[in-house]
């Protein structure tokens, strides 16, 4: 073979080489970091309850917005029932309700969770709430950015009582009678 042909299996050897490597860094950085979320224009029509839908109200205290409690204005009583909804009080998903029918729900961006929370700040494999009884029990499964129940920081499993805010990245979610 002549010199000037080596030299172009070597440079193109070389350039599919580098393609490969990048490859490597992208599929890293989308598993370490999750895939971009993009935002909706702020005067944008979302396709359910956004910004330009009939239904939709503003969410920026001094927006005119009335002030919501995490509860939804409904306070705790001493004898509350056995919870049976979850329901998303802020973040991309507010006003969802998840029904509690299993023993288990897994929690966290991965499309085999029972409840995923599409969030750069959540873990493929966030939390686990889990029944114990007429209980509720929340396990932080070594996320990244952690699980805060009620303001503090979730180390281990702990009760969840009902009313009480849940939050996971930048979604906030509780249990309801």
């Amino acid at each position: 073979m002549s010199d000037l042909t080596l030299l172009i299996l070597r440079i193109g050897f070389l350039l599919l080489l580098w393609l490969f490597i990048f490859a490597i860094v992208y599929a890293l950085r989308s598993d370490l970091f999750g895939a971009p979320v993009r935002r909706l224009p702020a005067g944008g029509a979302g396709p359910n309850g956004g910004a330009g839908s009939p239904d939709a109200r503003p969410t920026e205290p001094g927006a005119g917005a009335p002030v919501i409690t995490p509860s939804g204005g409904a306070l705790p009583s001493a004898g509350a029932a056995q919870a049976r909804q979850l329901v998303i009080t802020s973040g991309v998903a507010a006003g969802t309700s998840v029904p509690l029918d299993v023993d288990t729900l897994t929690i966290g961006r991965s499309s085999d969770s029972s409840l995923v929370i599409v969030d750069e700040y959540t873990s493929t494999y966030h939390a686990k709430l889990s029944r114990n009884g007429d209980q509720w029990m929340l396990t932080d499964l070594d996320s990244t950015n952690g699980t805060k129940l009620n303001g503090t920081r979730v180390s281990g499993t702990v009760l969840v009582p009902p009313f009480t805010p849940i939050t996971i990245g930048t979604t906030t979610f509780e249990l309801r009678p």
